[in-house]
């Protein structure tokens, strides 16, 4: 994982820090994901575009503060948090440690503490890549899908996949009315869904062959989903749609 590669998203509503911010990381060579003021706001966008890293300042103007806002995003995805903030009572700190953030940084900061702190995070979060520990444990009966998540297990049936999207080391299992992020690969969720059902018909796209609606010359249709067909997959996409 090299800094150019790691996407981090700045939730700040302090717009000057928050540019500051935004100046510092892309000068340290890391892709600045976005910045948003508000936890609403946060929370759409890591639905959307799953940043890798998460730079969050703890008291957000707003309904919801950014401990709230990282509590809403790990309900669907493990994600690394920083959290920025400018008190340091014992108070705040305790209620932030419930979300398991990877550091602190306290306002004022300068360059050095920031690169510093987030080059040990991003050391951390390669390391984990590595090992696999950021990888969710699933678990696939015949006809639904448990994914361990905050310590409970999480039922999703196999039925209701329309397909599945790669986004980096994230799958993004997608429904007709949500869509679910899992902290592993395509390959993996390749290798653990039921291949009578599932087929890989991209490098980014496995499919749920019985929710087909359209197939082109080099793409098909899954609801108003326009999904491509890699060369290499398109043979045993046609075998198997023969044999159905």
């Amino acid at each position: 994982m090299e800094n150019e590669k790691v996407s981090i998203l700045i939730v700040e509503d302090d717009m000057i820090i928050a540019a500051n911010l935004s100046i510092q990381l892309t000068s340290l060579g890391y892709e600045v994901a976005g910045i948003l003021p508000r936890g609403e706001e946060a929370i759409m966008h890591v639905r959307e575009h799953s940043p890798q890293l998460l730079l969050m300042d703890i008291n957000l103007k707003g309904a919801l503060s950014g401990i709230d806002t990282a509590k809403a995003i790990q309900k669907y995805i493990d994600i690394p948090i920083i959290y920025l903030t400018a008190n340091s009572d014992d108070a705040t700190f305790e209620k932030a440690k419930e979300t398991h953030p990877k550091a602190f940084i306290t306002k004022p900061f300068n360059k050095l503490s920031l690169q510093r702190t987030i080059a040990l995070v991003v050391e951390e979060m390669k390391k984990g890549n590595n090992s696999h520990q950021n990888t969710q444990h699933i678990e696939i009966l015949e006809d639904r899908i448990f994914v361990r998540h905050n310590g409970r297990m999480e039922k999703l049936l196999l039925e209701d996949i329309l397909y599945i999207e790669a986004d980096r080391n994230y799958c993004i299992l997608i429904t007709p009315k949500i869509k679910h992020i899992l902290t592993c690969t395509l390959k993996v969720m390749e290798e653990k869904l039921p291949k009578s059902s599932f087929i890989r018909v991209h490098r980014s796209f496995i499919i749920n062959i019985s929710k087909l609606d359209v197939l082109g010359d080099g793409h098909l249709e899954i609801g108003r989903k326009v999904i491509p067909i890699g060369k290499s997959h398109k043979e045993l996409l046609l075998n198997r749609i023969q044999t159905i």
